[in-house]
């Protein structure tokens, strides 16, 4: 007994009785993680620029909800159509931010929505076409105040 006081007190006055406090972040996703994650959703397949538009701001004062939407230039016919649009970014703990299946009767190829952003980054937007070519567009975003992390106390 004696001995577990001892080691109490001695850990009491070295700390100075001051509560430990422990800061959790989540791991940035990782550049393998990010090419694994859109290579899940392409495959092999060339994803090429274009057709694709992305909007989101350049720079936000909170990650925790950035509004961003996605349109891609399609007819939206039963021919040609817009299958999905999938949504990437660098830095978050997981890197594939939103999955959006579309349909010829969708009318128009654009979803909009908001999303949390770790931390400054790239944001990437891939759209699959009917006729299972991939089309992209990245956009930069600067956060002052990240999101994603988690903290304990």
């Amino acid at each position: 007994m004696a001995n577990s006081e001892h080691t109490r007190r001695t850990f009491f006055g070295l700390t100075g009785g001051a509560a430990a406090m422990v800061i959790v972040r989540p791991a940035d996703a990782t550049p393998a993680m990010l090419s694994a994650a859109i290579r899940n959703v392409v495959g092999e397949a060339n994803v090429r620029t274009g057709k694709v538009k992305l909007e989101i701001p350049p720079l936000v004062e909170n990650g925790n909800t950035v509004p961003m939407t996605v349109s891609v230039t399609s007819p939206m016919t039963a021919d040609e159509y817009v299958k999905s649009i999938h949504v990437f970014n660098e830095k978050n703990p997981q890197p594939n931010i939103g999955n959006f299946y579309l349909g010829p009767r969708a009318g128009r190829a654009q979803v909009s929505t908001r999303i949390r952003l770790a931390d400054s980054q790239k944001v990437t937007a891939i759209a699959r076409l009917s006729d299972d070519t991939f089309w992209s567009a990245t956009a930069d975003v600067v956060v002052t105040l990240a999101a994603c992390t988690e903290e304990a106390i």
